[in-house]
């Protein structure tokens, strides 16, 4: 098999791991009426767990500490991808079902790319902002279809953690050219430590008694694979295949997610969702093809 494939095949392993981090999420902090894991928790906990995992990864391949700008931009990323993109995600799916919020999230690849334009200076076409916009009034109209003509908190929640993960992601694209893309997620996540584990602690829940196995597999999974091993795929994918190439399989991750949701939560698949969902993937897809020059 050529790098090309081995790429692709790896890239399509980290977009499979990252569209199961939704409906995971949804089973870890459970829906209002029958709460389990409080959303902070989740977030800083999953968090805590993936930056102690990587003390021993980055001991284990003996990483040079990074140094100057690189913390800048370390810091940027981990307030994104920690952080915000958590934090907002795991609120949001406390009041709405994982289905919605792939709908919503859908529409992350083309806001990475709107603020990598912004943030890099580049000149982004018309034909691109345009659908940049069309993807934002999907969303938007989907969000208050569901909510009966109007939009509600958790769609604040999701929009917040998809512009979290899109500044996120940029800072950390700019690191992989400095440091090998692996080190990149593994010291946002030790620069970290020193939030997230006090976090961690003070959010916990009083007893953990009413808490199910199922939600504390979740955990284990958001926190094991979404927060960490899933961007080593996903970084790894887009070295041997090329970003290009490889970055147009996230296209099906909302339509994973949104499957992945049947059998692990019993969530319906409504039409107006799949409709949705097609709307905002067909626009991401022409909007990663519109030219963005330099």
């Amino acid at each position: 098999m050529n790098s090309a494939n081995k790429g692709l095949m790896i890239g399509a392993l980290g977009v499979l791991i990252f569209a199961m981090t939704l409906p995971m999420t949804r089973l870890a902090v459970g829906p209002l009426e029958a709460p389990q894991l409080p959303p902070a928790f989740v977030t800083a906990g999953r968090a805590a767990g993936a930056g102690l995992l990587s003390v021993v990864y980055l001991w284990a391949v003996g990483a040079a500490r990074p140094r100057g700008a690189q913390w800048g931009l370390l810091g940027v990323s981990a307030l994104g991808t920690v952080l915000g993109f958590p934090l907002g995600l795991a609120l949001a799916l406390r009041q709405v079902p994982s289905m919605h919020a792939a709908v919503i999230t859908g529409l992350l690849p083309l806001a990475t790319a709107a603020i990598a334009a912004l943030a890099l200076r580049q000149r982004a076409s018309l034909g691109f902002w345009v659908c940049a916009v069309l993807g934002c009034a999907l969303v938007l109209a989907f969000a208050a279809f569901e909510g009966g003509g109007a939009l509600v908190a958790a769609d604040g929640w999701l929009l917040m953690a998809m512009l979290c993960a899109s500044g996120g992601y940029v800072a950390g694209a700019r690191l992989t050219a400095q440091m090998p893309a692996e080190q990149v997620i593994s010291w946002v996540l030790v620069m970290s430590l020193p939030l997230t584990l006090p976090a961690a602690a003070w959010s916990a829940p009083a007893s953990f008694a009413s808490v199910q196995a199922a939600s504390w597999g979740a955990f284990a999974y958001v926190t094991l694979f979404s927060m960490w091993l899933g961007f080593f795929a996903w970084y790894r994918g887009l070295a041997l295949g090329g970003a290009l190439r490889v970055s147009q399989v996230q296209l099906i991750q909302p339509f994973l997610s949104l499957l992945l949701a049947v059998p692990v939560l019993g969530e319906a698949l409504k039409p107006s969702t799949l409709g949705f969902s097609v709307a905002v993937i067909a626009v991401v897809f022409v909007g990663k093809r519109m030219p963005v020059g330099r």
